[in-house]
């Protein structure tokens, strides 16, 4: 006698619904609206995009040509060229956390510094990574000769280099609860390259550390292989309104060896205008762009002048 079959049905949810809810959203039956690219739309359109890029442009490329590499309130920049900051294991060879202050990545720098996370004696590196370790380190004094016949130098400041934001929000010295930046980075090594450890980079408590505006400048790469990054401000003592004509000397420490990847260096003094720094080149997108825009609107135009009132019909 065969055994009798066991219903299990009984036992069982019914399975849910995989169906959509019937509402506007989920079923599309929203109201959608699709514009109707006409003539009289684009055409105008395009002039006034075109206009205004040229207009921008024009005003963007005078202010840039406006600013005089000489003369005051004068900014001193150092640049190098071939030199690709860009690339994207020499970008992410830092620690974010660690530059912010977090004492654990003091002593336990992220993986993304290798090989420059720790020394040949395993002693982690502070500050870690590809970026710190070529750190920019010329130094430069420059000289006027003054009209008593001896070579005046003439005050630069370091301070006020660094973006805002950089100096006040993204880096911070760790901190113990001394102030004792010596002891605080005690158990670490400074970086291969580097002659000094972080917290002797200057003799001033607001600049030294990871708070040395040097480094920090430095640290905010940039995108293009040739670059300039602002060492100096001359704004004080006798050069408060700029660099009088005359003699001067620029006296160069070289410390810093550009042969191996084939850059220059340069020293660059230059006012800024409301844009910043001589820089011509957005000022030229801008005019090409709206060039381009208005070209392609004339001839535009011109096809919709010539093809006006034609239908389909007059082609067969």
């Amino acid at each position: 006698m065969a055994p009798a079959a066991r219903d299990f049905s009984s036992r069982h949810e019914p399975l849910p619904s995989q169906r959509p809810d019937n509402t506007a959203f989920t079923q599309q039956r929203l109201p959608a609206w699709q514009p109707l690219l006409s003539a009289s739309i684009i055409l105008p359109l395009f002039f006034l995009a075109g206009l205004s890029f040229i207009g921008i442009g024009i005003g963007l490329y005078y202010s840039s040509n406006t600013i005089t590499e000489s003369e005051g309130p004068v900014f001193m920049y150092y640049e190098l060229t071939n030199y690709y900051q860009n690339h994207y294991r020499y970008m992410i060879s830092r620690d974010d956390k660690q530059l912010s202050g977090f004492l654990n990545n003091l002593k336990n720098p992220v993986n993304e510094c290798a090989p420059y996370r720790v020394d040949s004696k395993q002693t982690p590196i502070a500050p870690c990574g590809a970026i710190a370790n070529s750190m920019f380190n010329d130094s430069f004094t420059l000289h006027y000769y003054n009209r008593s016949g001896t070579y005046e130098e003439v005050p630069l400041t370091g301070k006020g280099i660094a973006w805002w934001t950089d100096y006040n929000i993204k880096f911070r010295n760790p901190t113990d609860g001394t102030q004792n930046l010596s002891k605080i980075f005690e158990g670490t090594a400074k970086p291969i390259n580097w002659e000094t450890p972080v917290y002797n980079l200057s003799n001033f408590s607001y600049n030294t550390g990871f708070l040395n505006e040097d480094f920090i400048v430095w640290m905010r790469t940039a995108a293009l292989p040739t670059f300039r990054k602002l060492y100096r401000r001359i704004e004080t003592g006798n050069f408060t309104n700029g660099l009088p004509a005359g003699e001067y000397q620029l006296r160069i420490t070289y410390n810093y060896p550009v042969i191996s990847f084939g850059g220059r260096k340069k020293i660059v003094f230059s006012t800024v205008s409301w844009m910043g720094g001589k820089n011509p080149f957005l000022g030229i997108v801008y005019l090409v762009f709206g060039c381009l825009c208005t070209f392609f609107a004339i001839v535009m135009l011109i096809v919709f002048i010539k093809y006006q009132g034609r239908s389909d019909d007059d082609d067969i």
